[in-house]
């Protein structure tokens, strides 16, 4: 667990009366997203046990939650971070990514990863044996013949669907850039390619030789390495002066020099989604060529229920090779160095999706 800014320790945590509206996870496997590095740096709500992408096998179930759930114990789960209330408009309504209390900065908000083991019953994180199944819970069955290493993976690669399918509404006949080649990125270049573009063009740096590669396997058509090639010629090059339909910023750069390029690389009435968050304000925006060439710009956040489905049945059909992506596993002592690893601390393009596997010795 964390219990410090970039500091973690094992801890033993007493295991959970289990209510009848709620159940235990034994945790098989925990990957480590992008947003999991800089809340390792932050100290403020720890101690907490990190980790929102997890996979495990229902240890224990209260009569009530087996049935409002549909699963039983002994069954394979992926669980999403949120616990949303379920009873406002943005969680009937199916959005329950805009539930308040899904939001971290909202006081009172529960969220698998995030909440402090100080909160009963403290295991709200993926980085450990096991993990508490609040009411609110939202589960999904993982297929089977899924490994749970792939399975781990279900959270960004349903943020690829989401984005570039759902929210980015690429499809069949249309070009698509991604601006970086992240675990998100990658996910985004997959879900393309499965809703029909017949052009995905992937950015990034020289550093991210390998990312680029695994871009390439994952269908890829064209890679630009921006530090060696201006990216909006190369992209007029390849569309035959056209540009793209759909531009994905999921990349750590500047807001101004990648938003106000992604809008360069637009053909009229294109569509860019801002799905990397800058922490900083955007200054300099080119609203006039907004208006001009008549964009669209949104901003995304996480998943919708149906976009981790797609990306589950995905894994049952051996049509990519999402192995690819998966390229670190550490046991639990090994979490520091797991989070410093997807840092950037060592060796950065060489890590895409890490995992924790919290049995391995």
């Amino acid at each position: 667990m964390q219990i410090a800014a970039k500091a973690t320790e094992l801890r033993q945590f007493p295991l959970p009366e289990i209510p009848p509206d709620g159940g235990l996870l034994r945790v098989v496997r925990a990957g480590i997203c992008g947003s999991d590095v800089p809340m390792y740096a932050d100290p403020s709500r720890a101690p907490r046990i990190l980790g929102h992408e997890n996979v495990g096998v229902i240890e224990a179930l209260g009569s009530l939650a087996r049935d409002r759930w549909g699963v039983q114990e002994g069954d394979l789960v992926a669980l999403e971070e949120y616990l949303p209330c379920g009873h406002c408009a943005d969680c009937r309504s199916g959005e329950y990514r805009a539930c308040a209390e899904t939001d971290l900065k909202s006081k009172n908000a529960l969220r698998y990863g995030s909440t402090s083991t100080t909160v009963w019953p403290a295991l709200w994180g993926g980085y450990s044996q096991f993990q508490f199944l609040h009411p609110r819970a939202v589960l999904h069955k993982v297929p089977a013949g899924v490994p749970p290493r792939l399975a781990a993976m279900a959270l960004p690669l349903g943020n690829g669907f989401q984005w570039a399918y759902l929210d980015g509404g690429a499809g069949p006949g249309q070009v698509v850039v991604v601006q970086g080649p992240g675990q998100q990125g990658l996910a985004c270049v997959v879900a393309a390619k499965v809703a029909g573009a017949r052009m995905v063009i992937v950015s990034g740096l020289a550093r991210d030789e390998h990312r680029l590669e695994v871009a390439r396997q994952l269908g890829a058509d064209h890679v630009v390495v921006v530090d060696r090639e201006p990216l909006p010629p190369r992209v007029e090059e390849l569309t035959g002066g056209e540009m793209a339909d759909l531009v994905l910023d999921v990349s750590s750069g500047g807001a101004r020099e990648v938003i106000n390029g992604g809008i360069e690389l637009l053909r009229k009435r294109g569509r860019l989604i801002a799905a990397a968050g800058k922490q900083r304000p955007l200054d300099g925006f080119d609203l006039d060529t907004v208006s001009r060439k008549r964009l669209t710009l949104r901003g995304a956040r996480g998943h919708s229920f149906h976009a981790v489905e797609l990306a589950l049945q995905l894994m049952t059909q051996n049509r990519i090779p999402l192995e690819a992506m998966s390229t670190h596993e550490f046991g639990l002592s090994g979490v520091d160095e797991a989070l410093r690893l997807v840092g950037g601390e060592k060796a950065p393009a060489q890590a895409i999706h890490v995992t924790i596997d919290p049995w391995q010795n």
